[in-house]
């Protein structure tokens, strides 16, 4: 089964995910300039929503570079000193295959990875301490003569050697494959993992997620602003900051699928936690707001139009819905109408032997569907309808 959640929603005055210049981002799309939000921005802000919405802590995971420094830090909690215990980890990393920065102490990625990973890595270092000692001894003894070497040799133009990189032996792939064990990260089950190095550690995403696109041309502007110092005296005038904040205002398409077989091969076959990460994820990606300026904007508006289908294979993306841009004077009536008859056509033309549900609702709006369809008044109706439909 596979579960696509297609939503509309409007924000006022926002900078919701911007650009490298602080702009908020855009695409080009049927010829025109859109508002867009990253589909990375949009699974950040479910992800961390997980857990208010059905999922334990633990069963989510941690994205991180900084494996070294928080093993180190329980280790010594342990009662190992804690500058030998950093060194033991460093090297307990390079022998379990994941690259460190000398200089930084973080990992060469941004692992992502259960929340056990860091209780693991401890406890291998802990078990192979004498090895792993040695191992750090050996590093820094190279690493002085290195520096010897290339203060006798300023002269010389020779490279300098790179040390050898340390193989895993069996017994460390297997304690790796604990440590980056996502079985029971529903997170890392439904968005994936690649590590270039390693595609044996590597998890297909079960879902995917699209950028959201404006259903609408987009001209970004921006607020002149000024500030005042509070203790000025009276006798001085003018402002004491002036800036500008670029923002738009848009309402956006947003798109996402759910491969519900995937999910559950991912959490090694757990299908109560399967069902529990699907419920997650649907109500998460609804509630979704990414966070980007909104102590200075505060554009919290929740979805208006909402479109849910269950299919036994295959998926659509709707945005061609809006490849000619929304001109209605209410954009997100507009919108609306383009969604459902662009989905209906769709659906008159491939068939929909492959679709076992399909339920829709509107806060604002009436919703015109085919016969077979159900209008729902509430969200919880919504969600119980499509969840119901994908587990039966």
């Amino acid at each position: 089964m596979i579960i696509e959640l297609h939503l509309l929603q409007s924000f006022p005055v926002s900078n919701l995910n911007r650009d490298d210049v602080g702009q908020p981002k855009t695409a080009t799309f049927g010829g025109h300039v859109r508002g867009r939000i990253s589909s990375q921005c949009l699974k950040r802000s479910a992800r961390l929503l997980f857990n208010e919405h059905g999922l334990d802590t633990g069963e989510t995971g941690v994205r991180t570079k900084r494996l070294l420094s928080k093993a180190t830090e329980l280790l010594a909690e342990r009662g190992r000193d804690a500058e030998q215990a950093g060194e033991v980890v460093e090297a307990g990393l390079e022998v379990l295959g994941f690259a460190v920065n000398p200089a930084t102490k973080l990992t060469q990625y941004l692992w992502f990875v259960g929340r056990q990973a860091i209780e693991l890595l401890a406890d291998f270092c802990d078990q192979h301490w004498d090895r792993l000692a040695v191992v750090a001894a050996d590093k820094a003894a190279q690493k002085e003569k290195d520096k010897q070497d290339k203060d006798n040799s300023k002269t010389s133009k020779s490279k300098e050697a790179k040390p050898a990189k340390i193989k895993p032996s069996k017994e460390d792939l297997a304690a790796a494959r604990s440590i980056l064990d996502a079985s029971r990260a529903a997170d890392v089950a439904l968005f994936g993992r690649m590590i270039a190095d390693n595609k044996d550690f590597n998890v297909d995403a079960a879902s995917q997620v699209a950028h959201a696109l404006s259903t609408h041309a987009v001209v970004n502007e921006f607020d002149y602003y000024t500030a005042v110092d509070d203790l000025k005296p009276d006798a001085e005038s003018g402002a004491d900051m002036i800036g500008t904040v670029d923002f738009n205002s848009a309402c956006y398409y947003r798109y996402a699928n759910l491969d519900l077989a995937r999910l559950t091969t991912n959490l090694g076959g757990d299908t109560d936690l399967a069902a529990r990460a699907a419920k997650a994820w649907l109500a998460a990606f609804i509630h979704a707001v990414p966070s980007g300026k909104q102590n200075s904007m505060a554009a919290r508006t929740m979805p208006d139009t909402l479109l849910g289908v269950v299919r036994e294979h295959g998926a659509w993306n709707l945005a061609n819905a809006f490849l000619a841009p929304v001109t209605d004077t209410d954009l997100m009536a507009g919108s609306t109408h383009r969604l459902i008859d662009h989905f209906a056509k769709l659906r008159g033309f491939y068939g929909a032997t492959a679709i076992r549900q399909v339920a829709a609702a509107s806060v604002t709006g009436t919703l015109e569907l085919d016969d077979q369809d159900e209008t729902v008044p509430t969200l919880e109706a919504f969600t119980t309808r499509i969840l119901a439909a994908a587990q039966s």
